[in-house]
C-alpha cells in the first residue's frame, strides 16, 4: 500500500483517479489548486488505485493523503 499526499494546504480541484483505475509511478492522480497555481499529484509507484479519500471541492492540508495505491 502506498500514499500519495498533498504536498501544500490547497484545494481538490480535479479529481483525475478513481478507485479501481490502474496508474503508473509518475501519473498525475489529482490537481490542487492554491493561490490561483496547479499543483499536480502524482502517482509515486505504478498500481491500482484502492482508495480515493478526498473530493473535488474539499480542502486539504499538507500530508493528508488524496488515494491509496495497491
Amino acid at each position: 500500500m502506498h500514499e500519495a499526499k498533498a504536498e501544500i494546504v490547497a484545494n481538490v480541484w480535479k479529481l483525475i483517479a478513481s478507485p479501481g483505475d490502474e496508474v503508473g509511478a509518475g501519473d498525475v492522480i489529482a490537481v490542487l489548486e492554491t493561490m490561483k497555481m496547479e499543483i499536480p499529484v502524482i502517482a509515486p509507484v505504478s498500481g491500482s488505485v484502492s482508495e480515493v479519500r478526498v473530493t473535488q471541492g474539499q480542502i486539504v492540508q499538507e500530508g493528508d493523503v488524496i488515494a491509496v495505491i495497491d
